[in-house]
């Protein structure tokens, strides 16, 4: 009997990686294995902002400049494979809070790994606030989804985030670097934080971190030179790519900026030469 368990297991547990190898290529590039990943979860958040009003339209748009992947709530799948245009993976975000609420730092679990994966998601996304007075509830919440993601093979990408009393600035390197590691030692396959500000802090943050890191965008930055110039700087120090949202989806022109983003991470421009590209 235990010769068959063990071969039993052993098995599936083959299949599981096999399954989150075929997800991945979905949302990550299989030749630079980096990805550009447009969150679009705000919603639920913050409410309809510009940007997020016609989800359909700003689908299309990143879709068009070459984004790997959205990432958004359940609602978003009907516009994430839209059976036109060029394709774009899928990612499910499985945790939510909204500003109205009395800690907007607490997220909780609203949809299952199961249900996302009913409605054809490539990956699935969750939300911890390290440091935030619920942080034990929302770590149990990454372990047992983690377990989960293993269990159906589906990849998780894990949005890891100082903030709470201890944390005396969410983008230094030694609360981002453990919090980074955090979602990697509980099982997440990718690991979306914050920018440190330098090239030399963010390395610290990815030597330290076993799974692949990628950065967040933030709030709406001044000029878009300065959102190029900081993903040309995560990447040079061996991010694997970025998970942008407002500064995405609110530019001018998301469709140009999407391709001057994947020309950096993907082709290796450099912020001038990504500059001077057009539609």
């Amino acid at each position: 009997m235990t010769i068959i368990f063990n071969s039993m297991f052993g098995k599936h547990f083959f299949m599981s990686k096999v399954g989150k190898a075929i997800r991945l290529e979905r949302i990550i590039d299989r030749k630079t294995r980096r990805t550009v990943i447009v969150p679009m979860d705000h919603g639920i958040s913050v409410g309809p902002i510009p940007g997020l009003i016609d989800l359909s339209s700003t689908v299309d748009k990143v879709a068009e400049g070459g984004a790997n992947a959205v990432l958004g709530h359940m609602g978003l799948p009907l516009f994430g494979h839209r059976g036109y245009g060029r394709d774009i993976g899928l990612i499910i975000h499985l945790s939510a809070s909204t500003s109205l609420g009395p800690d907007p730092n607490h997220k909780v679990i609203v949809t299952k790994v199961e249900d996302a994966i009913r409605i054809g998601a490539d990956a699935v996304s969750i939300h911890i606030n390290v440091g935030a007075e619920d942080e034990a509830e929302m770590l149990k919440d990454l372990g047992q989804t983690a377990r989960n993601c293993d269990l159906w093979g589906i990849p998780l990408i894990a949005m890891m985030y100082p903030r709470g009393q201890k944390v005396k600035s969410e983008h230094g390197v030694e609360y981002v670097k453990l919090a980074a590691r955090i979602g990697a030692e509980l099982g997440a396959d990718i690991v979306k934080t914050n920018y440190t500000g330098s090239t030399e802090t963010f390395k610290e943050v990815v030597q330290g971190c076993n799974v692949p890191v990628v950065i967040a965008g933030g709030p709406k930055m001044s000029t878009e030179v300065d959102l190029l110039q900081m993903v040309y700087d995560a990447i040079s120090v061996g991010s694997a790519g970025v998970a942008i949202g407002r500064n995405i989806f609110q530019a001018d022109n998301p469709t140009l900026l999407v391709r001057k983003l994947c020309a950096i991470v993907h082709k290796g421009y450099t912020v001038e030469e990504a500059g001077k590209l057009n539609l």
